[in-house]
């Protein structure tokens, strides 16, 4: 079994970080540059970083709150929000993100994908999907989940890393800020269909539900929650120590 990666997730409107339930009602949780220096500190392996309110205004991601971000952390950093051009690949790694998260960006045009792991690696390439169950199928959501795009969920997943992704977030919009556990169903998909690294997004409630996700789903190579991480609900070294004690290989604090 791989090494498994414990991810916070910034979800950040307005130069804050926030957070809701089933992608809704957001309320405000604090500032994302003090959250990212708590969560680089503790032992986070990686940080998510989404404004996630700049597709569906239509506009480029914030880079002053992200650029502070980035200087106060010294573990990678993905970044998403209003990715739609290759451009906007260049100006958030200058701002010291390692990584680029593209969502409803590469859903308008598939060939962002392509034209972005030719120029930085697809190791630089995350495709972000925001799925929920509907008629009978996982189908895949834009706009911060606002919006159903028609896609099927694997098939797009699948294109995607065809066309050159390296890694896949798989947010459950089912499970999102629900704290009953991961989608593991959904998740089992998908981690089935491609050879990238799948990222589990949305349902965490407890440290159980890590163990649970890892032991169930091996395959699955990192767990990604956020309220749970903001509120002190689950500590980042406790949960490494049940997860190291349960024989599954983490990085050390």
């Amino acid at each position: 079994m791989n090494t498994k990666r414990i991810i916070p997730c910034l979800d950040v409107k307005n130069g804050r970080v926030v957070k809701g339930v089933n992608f809704q009602g957001l309320s405000d949780v604090s500032s994302p540059v003090e959250l990212a220096k708590y969560y680089s500190d503790c032992g986070a392996d990686e940080l998510v970083f989404y404004d996630i309110t700049a597709s569906a205004e239509g506009r480029r991601l914030f880079t002053d709150v992200l650029c502070e971000t980035a200087r106060t952390v010294f573990i990678p950093l993905t970044v998403g929000g209003g990715i739609n051009t290759v451009e906007d690949f260049d100006r958030v790694l200058k701002c010291g993100a390692d990584k680029v998260s593209v969502n409803s960006g590469a859903i308008r045009n598939p060939e962002l994908i392509r034209e972005a792991s030719r120029k930085y690696g697809d190791q630089c390439v995350v495709l972000s999907a925001d799925v929920k169950r509907l008629d009978g199928q996982f189908r895949v959501f834009a706009k911060g989940g606002r919006e159903d795009t028609g896609l099927e969920a694997i098939g797009w997943i699948k294109k995607g890393v065809d066309l050159g992704a390296g890694e896949i977030v798989l947010n459950s919009i089912d499970t999102d800020g629900v704290k009953g556990g991961f989608d593991l169903e959904m998740l089992e998909a998908v981690s089935n269909a491609v050879s990238v690294p799948v990222i589990a997004s949305g349902g965490a409630g407890k440290i159980e539900d890590f163990i649970t996700l890892f032991e169930t789903l091996p395959r699955v190579d990192a767990g990604l929650a956020a309220s749970i991480f903001h509120f002190g609900e689950v500590r980042i070294p406790e949960l490494k120590k049940a997860l190291r004690e349960r024989g599954i290989p983490v990085r050390e604090v």
